[in-house]
């Protein structure tokens, strides 16, 4: 009898083991997944329909070389999702990372949104319109002003951390590179002072400054040790991250408004003249030109496999071979194309002045899809996980994404 309670008790021990077993599991088995993948916080949230889970676009053109290429894929037709309202145009590029969106706008403020509604969860005001995009790295947003600051915010709060001042307004974005002992992360952004700053990210203490004869407007490329910038003094500087020492410098015969793109140990950009150049970012020869009419480029282009795109103040889209500079096709839009393009698979996103998103086919430059906002898009989307995200002059934020499965 004693035995039979025994053996009774010794089950009654295991069941309510297995039971706290599985409770344990059920409660805290995604944390430890989590944990042994990634955080819960680099998950988008559940009801956005993003079809990579790990996607991210954190800063102006995806990533610090500046090619404006997006991984995953496109739906043929897009739907919006979503828009949020500031209080005055968008000329800023948003960056989007674990499920939120970062933003500026010339209300003065930063904004973080959730990629999955749209709805605010923290903004940060500024002293001027905020015109470029956010950098984010680490817990970090690093995202400058008109009002001549440099600011790294707590990505998750918002909260300031701190501000690096400089000598007049601040309208590209930011960029990032690791330090020579590959120890720390260095943020770089150009100014109208004429100045390229390299400012520590975690103390915001100056590293070193790279000064120009005239006005820095777009954000610098980075690349193998490399920062390249152009500028109004119509050069392409080239300066070693390590000293803030420039290595080259290649003249062109206008200023230069948008930001290069590094690929291949090429660099390539447009200028306000209408002249495209790919530039052998070591010797500082010129590949190859392309000309348009003589209107000025001010997008930064996105730079394929094998092939290049940008816009113009033409009117028109232009894609050129990769290689050798040779035109491809162009594609006509209704009012100036100062937003920069992102290649997306076989697809090209980008807005225009005539108040359009557009989606076009990579190979042909046909028309895929497009959505009529009715005010300028300056602003270049950010794609992410079959999404996109873009700012409006009539002061909303935009995200789109599938209408239906392909």
């Amino acid at each position: 009898m004693k035995r039979s309670i025994s053996i009774v008790a010794v089950l009654l021990i295991i069941a309510a083991i297995a039971v706290s077993i599985l409770t344990v599991a059920k409660k805290y088995g995604p944390m430890l997944s989590n944990a042994r993948g990634k955080s819960a916080s680099d998950q988008n949230p559940v009801d956005v329909p993003v079809s990579d889970q790990t996607a991210s676009w954190p800063m102006f053109r995806g990533a610090p070389a500046l090619r404006g290429i997006a991984s995953g894929k496109l739906s043929n037709s897009l739907k919006m999702y979503w828009k949020y309202k500031t209080d005055a145009p968008i000329m800023s590029s948003a960056a989007v990372k674990a499920g939120r969106v970062y933003i500026g706008s010339d209300d003065k403020n930063v904004y973080c949104l959730d990629l999955a509604n749209g709805k605010k969860i923290w903004s940060f005001q500024t002293e001027d319109a905020v015109e470029a995009a956010p950098c984010l790295v680490g817990d970090s947003v690093f995202v400058s002003s008109a009002d001549s600051y440099l600011y790294a915010l707590d990505a998750e709060t918002g909260d300031l951390k701190w501000k690096y001042e400089t000598d007049a307004k601040i309208l590209g974005g930011a960029n990032w590179a690791l330090s020579p002992d590959l120890d720390r992360v260095w943020i770089l952004a150009g100014s109208y002072d004429n100045k390229l700053h390299c400012v520590d990210s975690v103390t915001g203490k100056m590293v070193w400054i790279y000064e120009t004869d005239n006005y820095i407007n777009g954000a610098p490329a980075v690349a193998d040790g490399k920062a390249v910038f152009g500028g109004c003094d119509a050069i392409l500087h080239v300066i070693s991250i390590a000293d803030g020492k420039e290595t080259i410098g290649i003249e062109t015969d206008a200023y230069i408004a948008g930001s290069p793109a590094l690929a291949g140990g090429h660099i390539y950009a447009g200028n306000y003249g209408g002249e495209f150049v790919a530039v052998d970012i070591v010797t500082g020869d010129i590949l190859w030109t392309y000309m348009g009419d003589g209107s000025p480029f001010f997008s930064s282009p996105a730079i394929g496999e094998t092939r290049v795109v940008f816009g113009s103040r033409d009117e028109q889209v232009h894609c050129v071979d990769r290689k050798s500079g040779k035109p491809l096709w162009t594609f006509e839009t209704q009012d100036s194309v100062d937003s920069s393009p992102v290649i997306c698979d076989d697809k090209v996103v980008v807005g225009s002045d005539d108040g359009r998103l557009y989606m076009l086919s990579l190979s042909d430059g046909k028309e895929i899809w497009s959505y009529e906002i009715g005010e300028a898009l300056t602003g270049s989307p950010a794609v992410v996980g079959g999404i996109v995200v873009i700012g409006s002059h009539d002061g909303y934020v935009y995200a789109f994404g599938p209408e239906t499965d392909n």
